[in-house]
This record gives C-alpha cells, structure tokens and sequence, in this order.
C-alpha cells in the first residue's frame, strides 16, 4: 500500500513542479491568494492529496473471533482493519486529507448482530458496531440490504448511535399511491461534507466532496415482511442521475458514490432495476470514484479481469476509479487521488488516482495486529456474544460437516431440509388446499469454500462434530435470519429451479484428459446451489449451464436428468409445496418464486425452525438421504474431475467416510487437499 502510495506522489510532485513555485506559507492555514497590480487574483494551480478509504461487508464482525469455533481469528474483524485504517492515515503527510466510509451489510451476519438482535438495543445503549466505528471517526456510511433483515425500528434504534450520517439515494417512502412524482425520500439521499486539506505547499484548501449511497432495489422482495407498505425502492443509475446533478449544484467539488452494489454489465434498462449497478454507474456523468460492496469479493482483482471496460490493472471501471474490499473487515479499500485546485476559478480536477486494498490477512500470517483499544472496548459485548453462543439446544450422533456439499447429498443442508420439511407438514395439517401436496424442502450450503473458490481453512465451511447442539452450531448451519416461506410451484417450474441451481457447476469436456475442476465458485454462489429434498434427479454436468447466477437463460442446456417423485417421473403440470425461505421465495430469479408463488408466510425463521427440530428429535442423526447425484459420463477419454477441501485430518477424515469413491491425488500450493471423482 505504501509503495503505490509514494509512487503516486513521486508522479504528481513532478507535475506539481511545472505548475506551482516554492511557497513561502508551509503549514500555513490561512493562505492569501497572490494578488496583480490591480488586486485581481492571480490563478494559481496547485495540487492536492486525498486518500478515500472504505469498509463493506463487515457483518458485524466487529472482533477477530470465529464464534462457530470459539477461537480467534486474525482472518477477520473490524478490530484488525482498523489498524490498517490507522496505517493508512499515518502514510500521509497530511492525515487530514483522508475520508472513511462505510458501505453497508454492517449490523448483521455474525453471532455479535444476531446477540444483540435477540436482546434488543434499548434507547441509551450503543450497539457495539457503533462503538467501533465512532471511535475510528468514520465520515459516512451506506445502508446495505442486510441493514433490513431485523426490521426498519431496529435498524433505526441502532443507527441513531452512529456518530456519522447515513445516506440512500434510491429508497422512498411508500404512501399508499401509483404516483412516483410525488414520492418522498426515507432516507437522506447524500451528504456534502465539507473538508479542510492541505495542499503540496502545507496551505489549506476547503473542499467539499459529496457521498451518495445506493441499496439494491431487491431488498422489497428479500424484506418483504419487513418493508411491505412502509417503503419502496427505485432503479440505483436512474436515482445517480437525478441526484447528482443536485449535489453538483449545491457545491459538490468531487463525488463519491458508495453503492452496495456489484458489477453486471447486463444491458441498462431502468425497468430491470439491476442489483448489481455499479458498472453502470461509472457511466453517470459527475461520480469521480466509485467505493462499492455487496458482491464480497476484492476490485480491481483477477476477479474481473474478463469483464468488460474494467482496467484491474489501474483499477478503473471505464476510466472511474473504483475499489471493492472484500467482506468480514478482510481489506480496507483505499483510492488515492491527485487532486488540481485552480484557485482562480475556485475548482477542482482529479488528475491522478491509484486503487490499493491492503489485507489484514497475507502470505498465510496476520498482516496486522488488532486495535486493543476497541478490543477493551468490545470485550462486554463480546463475552455477552460467546454466552448467548453456547446455550445447549440438543445433540448430534454424529458428525455434521459441509466439506462434500457441492460433491453430493450431505448432512448439512440435508438437517436444514428436513427440519423446514416438517414445519411445513404439520402446518399445513387442515388446510383444505394445501395438505393434499407433496411437501419438498429447499436449501442450500451456505459455508463451502470462500466466494473466490479458496477452499483451504475449515472456517469456510460449517464444522458441527458430533455430541452436543448449541446455538452457535445452529447459526453454522444455517448463517441468515430469514424466514421460512412456502411456494407453490408446477413440476415444470421446479424442473426449471433445479437447472439454475445446477449452474454452480463447470462443463466438463468429455473428450479433455486435463484435470477439469468441477465446481464454478466465480460465476454461481454456493447460496445458489439449492437441493431440493423430496424428490430424486440427476445432473449432467456434460451439457451446458442453462441459467446464469441470476437464472437467466444463457443456453439450451438440459441438466436435470430423471426427476421423480416416489419413483414417478415428475410431469409438468403435477403440484408441490416447496419449503424455502423469504430470500428466495420472493426474489423472483429462480423459476416458481415471486409473490405470486408465496402461500405461506411464516413468521418464524429458518434457523428458529431449525433449532426447534433439533430440540423436538434430539439425540438427532444427520444422514444425507442421497436424493440427488451426478448423471454417469460416457466416454472413451480418461477424464479427471476434481474438487478441493481443507487439508486438515478432519477433512480428510470425513471424505473417507462419507465419500470412498474419492481419490486423493495431491495437496497444493494453496494447502488444499484435491480428490479425483470418477464420473465414468
């Protein structure tokens, strides 16, 4: 980080130089203007420093602790990022001249949001994600689509503590009609926050840079429950494009957009209200820089090295400089511009920029040590999160790992399955319309391998040994607080769901003898690979993907092979309840979902439905039921497919047992172990 820091400034000094003379006001901060015989303002140009630095995607994983394991873990936690914070603050010759933001997702996804969601945050207390990140002086934050998971009072109970503003540029208030014109902001849109830099020369230069934020549009469907009547949202480019120029008009010297946002470079249309906008953003006239989030993983990475119009190299998004830190307080995202100050024309030009995301975690070893003045801070809240952690709720008979998840059926999605599967058979007992159908059940791993497909640390997967259940295996088995829903769907729509599920899946060349890797990590998330329980089907990894992440159709590819229920084939107008939750009943993607689909609505979540299972069956066995598997290959060439786990005994271990037909071939540079299966 340092070194691209200084050679930044070594390039903008140079030009400096041809711009500026010496000036005799170092560290002066009350610069008068050169003046002609006239006592008109001389113009001058001068240049100016300014480092943004950004957090997403922190879940509030605000300590560096895996609860799941009860263990630290210098991997993650705004503990550690926050010495890269003060890092990057102490590299400049200025620490004025910096911004922090935060992009979003903050206060849920880990065991500390989900104790302090179950107890409450009273008025007077401090949610301990706010003690943090008051005392490292965060300028702005963003709200993700996880901020409304618990709801729009506890969200709001929770904030009101931060000692920063929060913006959202693209939610409205919902007042009950069809007319869009008259509609009023929930949030504020943006904030101009006024700053006091100095330039090269050590004088000091107001500056005023705008932050706009940007939530996906999606969070109506995934909140349903939460926000239904109380808001709604709008197309993330089109609110860009009406806001900015406001802010412009206001005063706005640079402008920074934080959307929780990724990258698609799906043709724009307002219509789609894309979720993943930030490439689309960049073509907003205005923006300067983009800081986004949503996607956890690194900009400017490998990652992106395809995707159209992105420089990974200068980390720009069509010219824009852009940065993404990964998630978990994994990276802080740096951009370091070069800013010309004409003091003539009182304006402002960016001339230079480089993107930089420093880890806290490199080369297999910490790349920093924790802040022990937030981990004092903390340790109430995190000695509260390990009690509430480990209250008993059962036991397990044997071993619940997620390690062959993505290989065949397994026990950890299958417990999941089988608890929603009985929630739902005994609430639809009665129901004339309901309790005729077949009850199936979706889920999905959650924890398999890391979003970039590293499948090294057995942190990345849900470890649950055998003897007693507690809460915090629960919350390993299943991470989210969604809600159990139902929806009603036809066989040819639950076909249709399987094929886009069977996307997380590379096409294997029949005729290749290459070592073919089996599983996708970059294109499909693991939370999109559902197995639906109830019915058998085989998938033929031979033909293309039909569906892309987002289930939309990129090939006539066929997949799904011999789907039955109770050893019938499923025909495409047969009926089934499908058990799943509000995410993915309501999101629409996947064929069957959206609300028109929805016919049940529970008010308790997936992972409540679970742990209630375990405590009404306990001692549970969990046993994969192998409902599904991969169709044989047929051909002449010897073919090596492989997959990747943990090379620890534990995992190496659970592969003998629950997978034989395995071959170890070798541990690589990654210290993963890497398993052969004969598909032939």
């Amino acid at each position: 980080m340092q070194t691209l820091f200084q050679s930044l400034l070594t390039i903008s000094i140079a030009s400096t130089a041809l711009l500026v003379g010496c000036s005799d006001n170092t560290n002066s901060n009350n610069f008068t203007p050169p003046v002609d015989d006239g006592g008109d303002i001389v113009a001058e140009t001068v240049q100016v420093d300014l480092r943004l630095m950004e957090t997403t995607d922190i879940h509030a994983n605000v300590m560096d602790y895996n609860y799941y394991g009860d263990a630290a873990d210098p991997k993650v936690g705004l503990v550690r990022t926050a010495t890269l914070i003060h890092n990057a603050r102490a590299e400049l010759a200025n620490p004025q001249n910096s911004a922090l933001v935060d992009n979003g997702d903050l206060i849920q996804g880990s065991p500390m949001g989900d104790w302090r969601q179950s107890e409450g945050v009273a008025a007077g207390e401090v949610h301990p994600v706010y003690k943090a990140m008051n005392e490292l002086q965060y300028d702005v934050a963003n709200y993700g689509n996880h901020e409304f998971n618990y709801g729009l009072e506890f969200l709001a109970e929770s904030v009101n503590d931060a000692n920063f503003p929060y913006i959202s540029a693209n939610i409205f208030i919902d007042d009950g009609d069809s007319d869009d014109s008259n509609d009023q902001l929930y949030f504020e849109p943006y904030r101009l926050i006024e700053k006091t830099l100095l330039d090269r020369n050590g004088d000091a230069r107001d500056i005023t840079i705008g932050f706009i934020g940007f939530v996906p549009p999606q969070i109506m469907q995934w909140d349903k429950n939460n926000l239904e009547g109380k808001v709604k949202t709008r197309d993330i480019r089109a609110m860009a494009e009406r806001f900015v120029p406001e802010m412009r008009a206001q005063g706005a010297d640079i402008v920074v957009a934080i959307p929780h946002s990724g990258i698609s470079t799906t043709a724009y249309s307002e219509d789609n209200r894309e979720e993943n906008s930030s490439w689309h953003l960049a073509e907003v006239e205005g923006i300067d820089a983009i800081m986004f989030g949503h996607s956890h993983l690194l900009f400017p990475s490998d990652n992106y090295a395809d995707t159209a119009e992105v420089d990974i190299e200068r980390g720009t998004i069509k010219g824009i400089p852009a940065v993404m830190p990964g998630y978990w307080g994994s990276h802080l995202g740096i951009i370091d511009l070069v800013l010309d100050y004409d003091t003539g024309a009182d304006t402002w030009t960016i001339v230079e920029s480089a993107v930089s995301t420093p880890a806290i975690f490199a080369e297999d070893a910490p790349a920093v040590e924790a802040d022990m003045n937030l981990v004092t801070m903390l340790a109430d809240d995190h000695q509260a999160t390990i009690d509430y952690m480990n209250q008993p709720i059962g036991e397990s008979t044997d071993d619940i790992f997620s390690f062959l998840a993505l290989v065949k059926d397994d026990p950890s999605v299958q417990i999941v399955s089988d608890a929603q599967k009985a929630y739902v058979e005994e609430l639809i007992e009665g129901d004339v319309n309901l309790q005729h159908l077949p009850v199936l059940s979706a889920a999905a791993p959650f924890k398999a391998c890391t979003r970039d497909g590293i499948c090294a640390d057995e942190t990345s997967f849900t470890v649950v040994p055998k003897g007693e259940l507690k809460v915090k295996n629960a919350a390993d088995l299943y991470l989210y607080p969604n809600t159990l829903m139902e929806v009603k769907v036809t066989g040819a729509e639950l076909t249709q769901w399987l094929e886009c599920s069977a996307s997380q899946f590379n096409q294997i060349d029949v005729n290749s003898s290459a070592r073919q890797e089996l599983v996708d990590f970059s294109g499909f998330p693991t939370y999109n690979f559902d197995v639906i329980d109830g019915v058998t089907y085989q998938i033929d990894v031979t033909e293309p993907a039909r569906y892309d992440r987002d289930c939309v159709q990129i090939s006539e590819g066929q997949r799904i092979v011999n789907l039955e229920y109770e050893n019938a084939a499923v025909a495409d107008d047969d009926e089934f309840l499908v058990a799943t939750n509000n995410y993915r009943a309501g999101g629409g993607k996947f064929a069957g979902t959206g609300g028109e689909h929805i016919v049940i609505e529970s008010p308790d979540e997936n992972r409540t439905v679970l742990s209630n299972y375990i405590k009404a069956n306990s001692p549970v066995t969990p046993t994969a039921d192998g409902n599904w598997s991969f169709a044989p290959i047929e051909s002449a060439t010897d073919l090596q497919i492989v997959f990747r786990v943990p090379n620890t005994d534990r995992a190496d271990n659970f592969v003998a047992s629950k997978a034989p037909e395995a071959v170890f071939l070798e541990v690589n540079e990654n210290n993963e172990a890497v398993y052969e299966l004969d598909f032939q």
